[in-house]
């Protein structure tokens, strides 16, 4: 059913407070009585979702769980009961096995990550294919519970070669979590637990960035004092550039910010800070507040060519945050990592607590070890995650952690051939973002170091670029900015999310040039032009109404 003006504009002003990815369920509701009727078909452009998947690595897991299933009947079959995959000699059976399986899907290509292990990595065979057979079967806990052993390195040499540029990552523990929201959520915690930042601290977010992390630090066990910093740069027409002014970056030499949150490249504009931001941020953090804690999550690096993460330029300082669910398309599966440096600010700054509260935390994280007080914030982070209690059993599930480690080496691989998979997924986000403004009939915007995962268009810069501040003030003045949004649903069954949710600029939204196919982008920006223009002529309309008002004669 259609909804009537009046009611639209209750319902804008309703949902402005709602989480964009709340309000997107509500926008899919106003396209059903279209799509029902086979008026339109739903293209919603909203959540980042890649709609394509690495399918090498995946059949490659699912030939390892074939043979992980016969090496467990191998040991004890009784029905449907079998027993555990054995170590000795597994590494030969396996490559019996891909004698007498090599036209099986996926089975060539566990061979070559198998053997990139033992060649490359330099892994022992029968340690690293037991550890991939047992891990996958999921029959043990996690041991060690922060990481299996060379999944770990697998994910080293991973990290190394797509976050890190030329720049070498340094000794390093990395920690397995459930996405990169995990992570975060972690991090947050025994930062709390921790006393490295307490409710009411201050802390910087680089905007506009992903939501939870905007929401996170407001509950009410945090309440920080969240200082923003604006990716405000235009460039020369005017157009956003969504990178950080030096006056912007300068608000992190306030030795009170304690902590900085960063995505990076960012969501939703996905652009990766310039190297000048970047050269710009490490001065102020070496010069100001060397002991500014950095999170960066880096889960669109794969995007952007030459990519670095922050924690190359600034590793004493930094978390490492990344997830595989975007490159990879694997969402579903939960696959995300945190990295630290061995030789770190946090370990530092747990040293330099108060005595009063070191005896406290020593009671807690006593049952880890006879002297609790040399715990690392890694093992705190990892304990934490598991009440403590529960440490013995902490770990991503060791199927999930195969997966990763498969993904891993599939991308180094990938690497060593030519980088054909990177090409494809840049492309197909860079050709679906120029379908999108071919439909615009607009310009690709000139961002530099982009990942082109999203395009965030900004509905107030282009009023006032294309029709000047008057169409510009009666834009701002007759509409909430979320119209945009339910007149797109309603009219044309397209469903885009507000980047004001992202503490974007008000009037912008994001569309993912991720989960939808080619075709549907060129009919998503003539959907946004009609939409524009429709303001247009609505304007026009208006400003002939007043003048035809001021010509009828008074008596």
């Amino acid at each position: 059913m259609s909804v009537e003006p009046m009611q639209r504009k209750d319902m804008e002003q309703i949902y402005a407070g709602i989480s964009p990815f709340e309000l997107e369920g509500k926008l899919v509701h106003l396209c059903d009585h279209q799509v029902k009727k086979k008026v339109k078909q739903l293209l919603n452009a909203g959540r980042g979702n890649p709609n394509w998947i690495a399918a090498t690595p995946r059949e490659a897991f699912f030939a390892l769980g074939q043979f992980a299933v016969e090496e467990s009947r191998r040991t004890w079959s009784a029905g449907d009961l079998a027993g555990m995959p054995k170590k000795s000699g597994i590494a030969g059976r396996l490559q019996q096995y891909v004698e007498t399986h090599h036209s099986t899907a996926g089975v060539e290509a566990l061979e070559r990550i198998v053997q990139y292990g033992i060649a490359e990595l330099g892994f022992d065979p029968d340690s690293w294919v037991h550890e991939l057979a047992d891990g996958i079967i999921g029959d043990n806990y996690p041991v060690p519970g922060r990481m299996l052993v060379h999944t770990e390195e697998t994910v080293k040499a991973f990290w190394q070669q797509e976050l890190c540029g030329d720049a070498p990552l340094g000794d390093c523990d990395m920690f397995g979590v459930e996405g990169a929201t995990a992570a975060i959520c972690n991090i947050f915690s025994t930062f709390m637990t921790n006393r490295l930042l307490s409710p009411g601290d201050r802390i910087a977010i680089m905007v506009p960035v992903f939501v939870p992390y905007l929401e996170i630090p407001h509950l009410p066990h945090y309440q920080f004092d969240i200082v923003e910093i604006h990716a405000s740069g235009k460039l020369e027409d005017g157009s956003h550039s969504w990178q950080y002014p030096d006056e912007e970056l300068e608000k992190l030499k306030d030795p009170s910010i304690k902590a900085l949150f960063v995505v990076n490249p960012s969501n939703p504009s996905s652009v990766a800070m310039a190297p000048e931001s970047v050269e710009k941020l490490v001065q102020i953090v070496k010069q100001h507040n060397p002991n500014l804690m950095i999170i960066t999550d880096d889960v669109y690096g794969n995007f952007v060519p030459d990519f670095r993460s922050l924690m190359t330029y600034l590793p004493y300082n930094t978390i490492g945050v990344y997830s595989y669910s975007k490159y990879l398309g694997v969402t579903g599966w939960r696959l995300g990592v945190v990295c630290i440096e061995k030789d770190n600010l946090y370990d530092r700054l747990l040293q330099e607590l108060p005595e009063d509260v070191k005896q406290v935390l020593n009671e807690r994280y006593a049952p880890l070890k006879p002297n609790p007080e040399d715990t690392t914030f890694m093992e705190r982070l990892v304990a934490d995650s598991r009440s403590v209690a529960l440490n013995h059993t902490a770990g991503l599930s060791t199927p999930q952690q195969v997966q990763m480690a498969i993904m891993s080496i599939f991308c180094l691989l990938d690497h060593e051939h030519g980088d054909t998979y990177k090409q494809q997924t840049i492309e197909i986000c860079r050709r679906r973002l120029k379908l999108f403004y071919e439909g615009l009939e607009m310009e690709i915007p000139r961002e530099s170091y982009s990942a082109s995962y999203y395009s965030e268009f900004d509905v107030l810069n282009w009023a006032l670029k294309e029709h000047g501040k008057e169409f510009a003030a009666y834009l701002k003045k007759t509409y909430k900015p979320l119209n945009i949004l339910f007149r797109l649903a309603e009219r044309s069954s397209v469903v885009l999310i507000s980047g004001s949710g992202f503490h974007a600029p008000e009037w912008s939204v994001r569309v993912s040039l991720a989960n939808l196919h080619d075709e549907a982008y060129p009919e998503i920006g003539r959907a946004l032009k009609e939409a524009l223009h429709s303001y247009v002529e609505e304007w026009k309309q208006s400003r002939q109404h007043a003048v035809e008002e001021t010509l009828i004669p008074t008596r």
